[in-house]
């Protein structure tokens, strides 16, 4: 394999993989098995697809691929969940307290 092998892009236009029902599968089980979930939609760039940050009531997170900001929305009322848009809104004080407690890593 090469160092600077060649990448695809994906159907979305971004250099990133597609989302599965891997992805969708587990904002599920982290939207219920956590309190106070809020949804945070992350739109594309030319690296990364569409993507959905979950943020539980202790600011606990979870970042996943989505097909797009429509089915993050339609996810998040499926749920039962608020969904914002992370750039109009940003993230919320809980997610960067819990970034600092725990190495800037989410679930």
């Amino acid at each position: 394999m090469g160092l600077f092998r060649r990448r695809r892009k994906s159907a979305d236009g971004s250099l990133d993989r597609a989302a599965d029902s891997a992805d969708v599968k587990h904002l599920e089980e982290f939207a219920r098995s956590r309190r106070g979930v809020e949804a945070f939609v992350e739109p594309p760039t030319t690296m990364t697809a569409t993507t959905v940050v979950f943020v539980a009531h202790d600011g606990e997170w979870t970042r996943r691929r989505v097909r797009d900001a429509a089915a993050a929305h339609a996810l998040a009322r499926k749920l039962g969940i608020p969904a914002y848009d992370a750039q109009v809104v940003g993230y919320p004080q809980r997610m960067r307290d819990w970034n600092r407690k725990n190495g800037g890593r989410g679930a």
